[in-house]
């Protein structure tokens, strides 16, 4: 039985943000030879106002949130109340152990209905100040792209939904398919930093990144060696302090920070699309032994190699669990 991913768009929302549900979950896929989700547009009284006047009718109402296995919310109001229908149908879905989502200020409704106290979460950068003055039983953190806290994740705004889409689908079918879904949609399957790079920043004054990209592109291709942050400032013909300020106006991250989260990555594809064992997957991908890379997967995603590998090689992931719980 496919996974029911259910989007209900509220009137007056954003036509990105749904269209980034419609495009990775909505569009076939028999190129990827698995099961794709059953996708559903959903909205109050079937018909909405989108973006800039426009109309948007769906041929779904909000009961289609009672049968979705995920519920994404692509935006909700700021400054005013979200639907109360919405919110009951919201809570009833957590409560029946249904994926909940919100991509930028979708995550209003998530917070609304109570569903994020005491958790971390994220939205658009610009509604941080008024998201904590609504909710300050939230953890917000501004700063990434995505917070994943199990059955309720939470995007940044706009690009960001892409990167927690293709976060869903590694999830559920694993990173070879993510990374296909990703090159049709010609972007990157996975962006390491947060939001602080598209942040304006207090001064006019920009770095030159072209350096610095390209140092970024040679080190993806060379996490198999060893690099110190001074090796890198150096190759960026920077001083080590200078190298590391620009680094993070640049990336949101650190450089150490954003060649683990590199590392990491390179693992988890290796794990998921090679028979290597674990001291060629950690030699591969830079952590040098097997004890490093076991304990950098503990403390990254709260497993450990051998775990993730039989969690994800497969493919079968949270579409499964959710397939074989209903």
């Amino acid at each position: 039985m496919p996974h029911t991913v259910v989007t209900a768009v509220p009137d007056g929302t954003n036509a990105f943000e749904f269209s980034v549900a419609c495009e990775v979950f909505g569009l076939d896929r028999p190129e990827l030879g698995v099961e794709w989700y059953d996708f559903r547009l959903a909205s109050p009284g079937r018909c909405v106002t989108i973006g800039n006047g426009a109309q948007l009718r769906t041929r779904y109402d909000l009961r289609a949130i009672d049968d979705a296995d995920t519920v994404i919310i692509p935006s909700a109001p700021v400054a005013a109340p979200c639907d109360p229908a919405l919110l009951a149908r919201l809570l009833a879905a957590d409560a029946r152990g249904a994926r909940l989502v919100a991509f930028c200020s979708g995550t209003f409704a998530l917070a609304e209905a109570g569903l994020l106290d005491g958790r971390r979460a994220t939205t658009h950068w610009r509604y941080t100040e008024a998201f904590q003055r609504r909710f300050p039983r939230v953890r917000l953190d501004p700063n990434v792209l995505f917070v994943d806290e199990g059955s309720v994740l939470t995007s940044a705004g706009t690009a960001a939904a892409v990167d927690l889409a293709l976060h869903l689908v590694r999830q559920d079918h694993g990173a070879q398919v993510a990374r296909r879904v990703a090159r049709r949609m010609v972007v990157p399957p996975f962006r390491d930093g947060g939001q602080a790079q598209y942040i304006d920043p207090p001064h006019e004054a920009r770095v030159d990144g072209d350096g610095l990209a390209r140092l970024l592109d040679d080190l993806q291709g060379e996490l198999h060696l060893e690099v110190s942050v001074a090796a890198m400032a150096h190759r960026a013909a920077m001083s080590e302090r200078t190298f590391a300020r620009r680094f993070k106006e640049e990336t949101g991250t650190t450089p150490h920070r954003w060649l683990l989260g590199l590392r990491v990555q390179r693992a988890r594809q290796l794990l998921e699309t090679t028979d290597l064992d674990v001291d060629m997957v950690a030699q591969r991908s830079g952590f040098g032994t097997a004890a490093n890379l076991r304990q950098h997967f503990r403390r990254v995603l709260a497993t450990t190699p051998s775990g993730y590998r039989r969690a994800f090689r497969g493919g079968g992931g949270a579409a499964a669990t959710h397939a074989r719980a209903r």
